[in-house]
């Protein structure tokens, strides 16, 4: 019979104790995921981001087999969204689905109740969606010019919706107006939607938003598209000229989207996270729903933490100088 003395049974016990807390979350890494994942969208339902987001959940969650529940967090230009995940439990269960403004958020906001650059895990790109530039359907233009030549004369007089400061159409505008040399009166709405709605009854004049939100507008005439902003058409709108084409070159941007864990995701939680993200771009159907968007989905070496981050950092530096020409910050 082999006997310990007292000491040596303490110490076996302590060590016991020790380990513990390492095991439990190595297991429930090892087991990720065990309930169902919450995708915070920053911006109201309907909306560009939105219809992105949703299709992403629902093919994540397929290859993840668990519901990834879509959250629709919106309100302060999407900080409101970002903030709950960048202070969210980091174990994977809390993911954001953010676009361009996480890379234009750090110079728009003076002050934040989170870190917007080093609070989070980028997990990979998820597609890059072209913008549009589009007008009420009784719009005084026929082409891009002339719709220049009306801008450069009525100036303040016209009236240009964007989803508020910061969002895609907000920083679209602001280029446009930079290409045009011409100030118009801005009419920051609560997102997208709204936005929209008031363009399709006439109330405002001009806008500037992704084809996910524009195409079937464009399509059944209730609004009329004059670029887009893009290098190559659209897919989707193959007869819609780009702004090259159209006579206004330089005027290019698109709204790229990533996925995002908080700060401190454990890595085996974030490579399981990526498979599944790279599994769903290469999804056949969600293919295929992205290109009746004007999009699709990224190559899959760019839906990398690596690149993600890269590209984030690039854009951070590319929106700046922009922004604080533009004097207009969101605080």
């Amino acid at each position: 019979m082999i006997r310990f003395g007292k000491r040596a049974l303490l110490g076996a016990a302590a060590a016991a104790v020790l380990a513990a807390p390492l095991a439990a979350p190595a297991l429930a890494q090892g087991q990720f995921p065990t309930r169902p994942i919450t995708m915070i969208i920053p911006f109201a339902a309907g909306g560009p981001t939105d219809t992105v987001g949703r299709l992403v959940a629902q093919v994540m969650g397929q290859d993840l087999g668990q519901t990834v529940v879509v959250e629709n967090v919106g309100g302060a230009g999407g900080t409101l969204g970002a903030q709950r995940v960048a202070q969210a439990r980091p174990d994977g269960y809390t993911v954001l689905l953010h676009h361009i403004g996480m890379a234009t958020t750090p110079s728009l906001y003076r002050r934040l109740a989170y870190d917007p650059i080093n609070g989070f895990e980028p997990l990979g790109l998820v597609t890059e969606v072209p913008m549009t530039l589009v007008a009420r359907r009784n719009f005084p233009a026929n082409n891009l010019q002339e719709l220049v030549a009306v801008v450069r004369r009525e100036r303040d007089k016209l009236n240009y919706a964007n989803a508020g400061i910061g969002a895609a159409s907000h920083l679209c505008g602001l280029l446009f107006m930079k290409a045009v040399d011409a100030p118009m009166t801005t009419v920051p709405y609560r997102g997208t939607g709204p936005a929209m709605n008031d363009l399709v009854a006439g109330t405002v004049d001009l806008m500037c938003d992704q084809t996910t939100n524009t195409t079937e507008q464009i399509r059944a005439g209730t609004i009329r598209g004059f670029a887009a902003t893009t290098r190559e058409r659209v897919a989707s709108l193959p007869d819609l000229p780009t702004a090259a084409e159209a006579g206004l070159p330089g005027f290019e941007v698109s709204v790229w989207h990533g996925l995002y864990a908080p700060r401190a995701t454990p890595a085996p939680v974030l490579e399981r996270l990526n498979r599944a993200l790279v599994a769903a771009l290469r999804d056949e159907n969600l293919g295929r729903r992205f290109a009746e968007l004007g999009t699709a989905p990224v190559p899959v070496e760019r839906a990398t933490p690596a690149v993600h981050r890269t590209f984030w950092q690039e854009d951070i530096a590319k929106w700046r100088p922009l922004i604080q020409a533009a004097g207009q910050y969101a605080d």
